[in-house]
């Protein structure tokens, strides 16, 4: 994915850093309740925010307290390990006419895919990982009742097995991209080159109206699954808030080094665009010897950088490269990623569907689907299942910061992006070996033993 901002020819002590849009994070763990923010998209396709409140935490504990009423008592407890079969899922969907419960919403309160295990004679696939009771908070987010962390939904993981399907060919890149117009870029080039010197005094809003009018709206593609899935809406909407944190429109949700504390003015060309995206971290799955069990281990998330310059007509071209700035922010992002995500739904959303990605991957190379005689004819089908059930995000309205850089020059930092080849996570070159046997081990141990009709267990 790419957010970009347009060159700049501004030539004196100035700096300004371009965005696209804005969400706010929440930790389930605060006592007192921040504003949040989500991601919302109109009839036109356009993507905006909308801003949550609850500063008493009333309809947090409200929601709370209904969960508590309402879900399972199995299903509320925490479980280190929960168990699901896919397949038993979709048998149990079926004898419900199609219709599933929250419990299979939610897959049983799921928050991250770890292992999958396939067993030969009961043809069962299976997902394990940490599990708990769930609530919609403030922002409607499904959030774990305790952690405040996502929870791995079953309209996410079908688009997920859909681009890995039973007897079909592996989806080569899920991402998206949001880009901006070569008309914009280049009429913002002009708008600055009509600025032969910035005066201090000048109001900073001046010129960041300048930049916003000229640019206009960007351009929001997504590739790999449908564009209006909750799974497009996740990799979008954590692609805005990795690069905010970066250009310091957003405070960071850990102490950690961000783009803008660290670059210089002369870091950069004068028209050149810093892009930063999200990639799996490809040496992610160990296996054991016969391929039957699966760990996805690590962050699961990388974030890298590269340049681009822009020409006088808006066209971008790679140099590749990154400045020491930009590889400060990119590699604290990368090192920290799991704390990031404790602390910001977004980011462990995002996780999710690298695993999903990951784990849908496994499950086609392996060709679980036809060891376990899975058709997947009505989890894989639109018609019968939909998960095709939000707005097309189509364009974005740029946001612009602006901010001094003393002594000299200016940047235009603005990037972003995610990209998820799951079939390179799973060739064998990638694979790790279950040298101590654990994996394999853990699937033994936890080989399911079901009555009719149940489809997981701790």
């Amino acid at each position: 994915m790419r957010c970009l901002s347009s060159p700049a020819r501004l030539g004196a002590n100035f700096a300004f850093v371009a965005a696209l849009a804005f969400t706010a994070s929440w930790s389930f763990a605060q006592t007192t309740i921040q504003p949040q923010a989500g991601v919302v998209i109109n009839a036109e396709g356009v993507l905006s925010l909308k801003m949550y409140n609850d500063p008493s935490g009333m309809l947090l504990r409200e929601r709370i307290a209904a969960a508590k009423a309402s879900l399972d008592p199995k299903v509320m407890s925490a479980s280190k390990l929960r168990k699901i079969s896919l397949n038993r899922l979709e048998a149990a969907m079926l004898a419900r006419q199609g219709v599933p419960t929250d419990e299979m919403k939610y897959l049983a309160g799921l928050q991250r895919i770890e292992y999958i295990f396939f067993y030969p004679d009961s043809k069962d696939i299976v997902l394990a990982g940490p599990a708990e009771g769930w609530i919609a908070d403030v922002a409607n987010r499904v959030v774990g009742i305790g952690s405040g962390r996502p929870v791995v939904q079953l309209q996410d993981l079908v688009a997920g097995l859909r681009a890995f399907p039973p007897g079909g060919e592996p989806t080569g890149m899920i991402g998206c991209s949001i880009d901006p117009t070569p008309e914009g870029q280049a009429a913002v080039q002009q708008y600055l080159n009509s600025i032969p010197r910035i005066n201090p005094n000048i109001p900073p809003q001046t010129i960041a109206e300048g930049i916003r009018t000229n640019m206009g709206y960007h351009t929001v593609s997504v590739s790999g699954v449908s564009p209006s899935t909750h799974f497009a809406q996740v990799l979008v909407e954590a692609d805005y808030r990795m690069k905010l944190i970066g250009l310091g429109l957003e405070k960071p949700p850990v102490d950690m080094a961000v783009f803008v504390d660290k670059a210089k003015a002369g870091d950069l060309a004068r028209n050149a665009l810093v892009r930063w995206y999200f990639l799996p971290d490809y040496q992610c799955v160990r296996v054991n010897d016969d391929k039957t069990a699966m760990e996805i281990v690590g962050g699961g998330v990388k974030l890298v950088g590269e340049n681009e310059l822009v020409s006088m007509s808006g066209q971008r071209t790679v140099v590749g490269g990154t400045s020491k700035a930009s590889q400060t922010f990119t590699n604290a992002f990368t090192k920290l990623y799991p704390k990031i995500a404790a602390r910001s739904p977004i980011f462990a959303d995002l996780r999710n569907m690298i695993d999903i990605a990951v784990a849908a991957a496994f499950i086609q190379q392996q060709n679980y689907y036809g060891k376990a005689d899975w058709k997947m004819e009505f989890l894989g089908d639109e018609n019968s299942y939909r998960i095709e059930n939000y707005s097309v995000p189509k364009t974005v309205a740029t946001a612009v910061n602006v901010i001094w850089k003393p002594p000299a020059s200016f940047m235009t930092p603005m990037g972003g992006g995610v990209e998820i080849q799951a079939a390179k996570a799973v060739q064998a070159d990638k694979l790790l070996p279950d040298e101590k046997g654990t994996v394999g081990k853990l699937r033994e141990q936890l080989k399911p033993n079901l009555a009719d009709g149940q489809w997981w267990w701790d």
